[in-house]
């Protein structure tokens, strides 16, 4: 019988990646450890919400596992082949939460429940940037949202986008140009929207003398 994959000893010089594509889970451990953030990064901007994002990195890093034999074997080919399974994989949930969102469409509706937000008060400010930026990357088109949440939010290079969507160097140049300018416009529009909508629901201040007890019954 062949050694067991996880017991294998492999010499010094044996590439990580081969390690990998044969199953060594020690090896796949420090490509997650390098990869994660960037991962993560990647979908909290392209999902705007920290537990969707947190379930794109498992199905991400789940999905690499299973198809491991076709990572590259260059040491700098890792991080472009799993934006891609990434981008995948986001573009599979998204899909998923609108299924979601028509059933529940379906549904009678539900009294609403105060939200408890003392538990995310440190968070709001990035929750209220975070969700502008993503309703205005939901308002691009989507080989537009790909390059920007890429090459902007998670620092590929124009090489690395291409390889991750299977595109041309020039495609993503020329779709990067054209996002840019439309969602620096979209993200100023929700925030200054939003800042409108708050304003709105703040109650209206009484005039001074309605402010104070009337004397007559503070006496």
């Amino acid at each position: 019988m062949g050694t067991p994959t996880s017991h294998r000893t492999y010499p010094d010089v044996t590439s990580i990646h081969t390690r990998i594509r044969d199953g060594d889970p020690d090896s796949f451990r420090r490509l997650f450890r390098s990869h994660a953030q960037l991962v993560h990064r990647y979908a909290i901007r392209a999902t705007g919400d920290w537990a969707t994002a947190e379930d794109v990195v498992s199905l991400t890093f789940l999905e690499a596992w299973r198809l491991r034999d076709r990572l590259p074997e260059e040491a700098d080919g890792a991080k472009a082949w799993l934006m891609g399974i990434a981008v995948n994989v986001q573009r599979n949930t998204n899909r998923a939460a609108r299924r979601h969102q028509k059933a529940l469409a379906r549904m009678p509706a539900k009294e609403d429940v105060p939200d408890i937000a003392g538990e995310v008060v440190g968070r709001m400010a990035d929750a209220e940037q975070l969700t502008a930026a993503k309703n205005a990357l939901g308002k691009l088109r989507r080989p537009e949202r790909e390059v920007v949440t890429l090459c902007v939010w998670s620092g590929l290079s124009y090489a690395e986008a291409a390889e991750a969507l299977g595109v041309a160097v020039g495609t993503v140049r020329s779709r990067l140009f054209r996002a840019r300018e439309r969602l620096r416009k979209l993200a100023e529009q929700e925030l200054r929207q939003h800042a409108d909508e708050t304003a709105s629901r703040r109650p209206e201040r009484l005039p001074l003398h309605l402010n104070r007890p009337n004397e007559k019954w503070s006496r």
